[in-house]
């Protein structure tokens, strides 16, 4: 089987993503994906959808998840390609999280409240859909509001250079450690997820590894390999070239299934285009398939 493959893909059941299941398997269809996997944070909501229309189109459509965790007291993020979206395992981590991320969310906009902003909770729960809700998000909702031109306070995210990153370089204003808005973490323990997956019939690949955020090491993934990690996003819009080679080797060494996910969502981040990402494979998938417990 030729064409490329996409095994991080968000949908409108993200909260930052702009199309949905039915709109994506259509562009993989036009770009020549054979596969791809909608990857929504911390959620399954979009299936069975996204299989159904799916089905008979040419394109499979690997069930999975994004779960954001924490290991050695960073965020990381762990894909769920081939997950049983209607496993209990899974309806329980995704249950846990949202929770988690709903009073992140309250906690930041009241923050930002208090900071002089004016944003409302229930402006970002309605625009939000009940999806497990973002910082980069609400970032986006605020700096999107008509009014927010004229916020002084706002003013620095409006100039021509910055408007293409604004959601992203607000969300580093305001909501990293020490910033005016940021709240402490909820995210449920990667050694966690690796135990649960197997049971929801996941396969856990490390998504972005060399993300500014997660800066994986080689010792990292040796333990995270121990304790159940089978694959790494070695393909992916945040690597720089010599990232890409670095983590293609460590995934050879320790023979960790390499992936690719371009981690497209739409107009959160302008710099990733849909099937940006041109060095998956449909092996990637047969080989994640051979290695579900």
């Amino acid at each position: 089987m030729g064409g490329t493959v996409d095994l991080h893909i968000h949908s409108t059941y993200s909260s930052d993503g702009d199309y949905t299941p039915a709109e994506l398997v259509q562009m993989a269809l036009e770009g020549g994906l054979v596969a791809i996997s909608i990857a929504d944070h911390d959620t399954v909501a979009g299936y069975p959808e996204a299989l159904e229309v799916a089905a008979g189109s040419g394109v499979e459509v690997v069930p999975g998840m994004e779960v954001t965790t924490l290991y050695d007291d960073r965020e990381h993020h762990v894909l769920l390609p081939f997950v049983d979206w209607e496993s209990p395992v899974i309806a329980k981590i995704a249950e846990r999280v949202t929770r988690g991320r709903l009073v992140e969310a309250r906690e930041r906009v009241e923050k930002l409240r208090e900071y002089g902003l004016k944003i409302s909770w229930e402006e970002v729960d309605a625009a939000t859909r009940s999806a497990p809700v973002l910082g980069v998000t609400i970032a986006q909702l605020l700096l999107e509001k008509p009014e927010s031109k004229d916020d002084p306070l706002l003013k620095k995210y409006f100039g021509e250079e910055e408007q293409r990153w604004a959601a992203y370089h607000f969300y580093r204003d305001f909501f990293l450690e020490g910033r005016p808005a940021f709240v402490q973490k909820r995210h449920i323990p990667l050694l966690e997820v690796l135990e649960l997956a197997p049971r929801a019939g996941a396969v856990p690949v490390l998504a972005h590894p060399g993300a500014y955020f997660q800066n994986s090491t080689r010792e990292d993934l040796v333990r995270l390999k121990e304790r159940g990690l089978v694959g790494l996003e070695v393909y992916t819009s945040y690597h720089k070239p010599e990232q890409t080679a670095l983590y293609l080797e460590i995934a050879k060494e320790l023979d960790l299934v390499p992936t690719a996910g371009s981690d497209f969502h739409g107009r959160i981040k302008p710099h990733v285009d849909f099937g940006s990402v041109k060095d998956g494979g449909p092996w990637m998938v047969e080989e994640l398939r051979k290695r579900r417990i």
